[in-house]
């Protein structure tokens, strides 16, 4: 079985105890991630979603601030290969150039990468949960 690393995951959640997983938690700070195997990314995504700007005026904090989560999640995927998981409509595939999903299916980019739109509810979530996913060297 090939080793596939999960960034960015919750302490003690789902990825924790799978073969072939190396989980890496806020402890082991995902953001520094050396490789060399493929990755499943799940930056935070607060600082980015459709609420940021409200989050931002309410509270301050800064509508793309996350500590460069985002940035090194993009950047192990494109070096190591593997997909990056974020809500739909995330500001940060604007903010660094990824292609927006189109209806119906993956999206290629200029970047190489590929991206879709899917609705976790399909694979067993309880809400619709619409996620943008991004994919490259896979």
């Amino acid at each position: 079985m090939s080793t596939v690393a999960a960034l960015f995951v919750a302490p003690g959640g789902c990825y924790y105890g799978l073969d072939g997983v190396d989980p890496w938690d806020l402890e082991r700070d995902a953001r520094l991630y050396p490789g060399p195997h493929p990755v499943v990314a799940h930056p935070p995504c607060a600082r980015w979603c459709r609420l940021a700007g409200l989050v931002e005026k309410r509270w301050g904090y800064r509508k793309g601030d996350d500590g460069g989560c985002f940035e090194a999640a993009l950047c192990a995927v494109r070096t190591w290969g593997g997909v990056l998981e974020h809500p739909a409509y995330s500001d940060a595939f604007a903010a660094f150039d990824l292609p927006a999903p189109s209806p119906g299916g993956w999206q290629r980019g200029l970047c190489g990468g590929w991206s879709c739109h899917v609705e976790q509810w399909h694979y067993g979530h309880r809400a619709k949960k619409a996620t943008w996913l991004y994919a490259h060297g896979v």
